[in-house]
C-alpha cells in the first residue's frame, strides 16, 4: 500500500478527509493529521497520523488500499495467508514475488503491488474488495495526485522499511492503462 501523511496532496487525501469529517481540500495538513490520530486512537490503531492499509480498512476506504514492498500490518498478513505464505505481516521480497505471480496468473498488471483490483481477485478479500470497490478506486482523468519531491519515505506502524531491491515485473498483455486513485503514485514504488 501506499500511505497518506502530512504534506501530501491530491484526491486520495480529499477522500480521507471526507471520511474523517475535516474540510476536504485535498491537502494533508495539521487538521487532517489531528483527526486521523484521534480516529486511530479510538479504533485501537497506532496513532501515528499516517494512513496505511489497516487505517484505510478501519475507515472503510478499501479503494485506497495499496500494499507494496515495505507495507506492514494485518492487511498484509491476510494477503500473505491468502497467497499461502508465512504470514508475518511484513511485505517483503517474497510477498512481492508471490503477488506478481498471482497477478500474472489472473491477467492483471504484474507490478507486485496489491491494490483493489488484485485484492478483489483473491477469495479471502472478496467480501471487502468487490467490483464496486475496484470501480471506486478509478479516478476521472481530470483528477490528479500531487506528491511533493522527493517522495516522503515510508515510516510509521503500518509500514516497514523495504528489504531487497525489487525485481522487474513480468511482461503483461498490453491493454489501456486504468486510472486509479494511486495511478500516478504507483510509478514511484516500482
Amino acid at each position: 500500500m501506499s500511505i497518506l501523511k502530512r504534506g501530501l496532496k491530491g484526491e486520495p487525501v480529499r477522500i480521507l478527509q471526507g471520511r474523517l469529517g475535516v474540510p476536504a481540500d485535498g491537502d494533508f495538513g495539521p487538521a487532517t493529521e489531528k483527526a486521523l490520530k484521534a480516529f486511530q486512537s479510538a479504533h485501537g490503531l497506532s496513532a501515528d497520523g499516517i494512513a496505511g492499509p489497516d487505517t484505510f480498512a478501519a475507515l472503510g476506504l478499501n479503494e485506497l488500499v495499496l500494499l507494496r514492498q515495505g507495507s506492514r500490518g494485518e492487511t498484509v498478513k491476510k494477503l500473505q495467508q491468502a497467497l499461502g505464505l508465512q504470514a508475518d505481516g511484513a511485505f517483503g521480497p517474497a510477498t512481492r514475488k508471490a503477488v506478481m505471480e498471482f497477478q500474472a496468473s489472473k491477467g492483471l498488471e504484474a507490478d507486485g503491488m496489491a491494490g483493489p483490483d488484485t485484492l478483489a481477485a483473491l477469495p479471502a478479500f472478496a467480501s471487502t474488495f468487490t467490483a464496486e470497490t475496484v470501480k471506486k478506486a478509478e479516478l476521472p482523468p481530470d483528477l490528479r495526485v500531487e506528491i511533493p519531491e522527493p517522495l516522503p519515505p515510508l515510516s510509521g506502524a503500518d509500514i516497514a522499511a523495504a528489504g531487497a531491491a525489487a525485481s522487474p515485473a513480468a511482461p503483461s498483455e498490453e491493454r489501456p492503462p486504468k486510472k486509479s486513485v494511486w495511478a500516478t503514485v504507483k510509478g514511484w514504488f516500482g
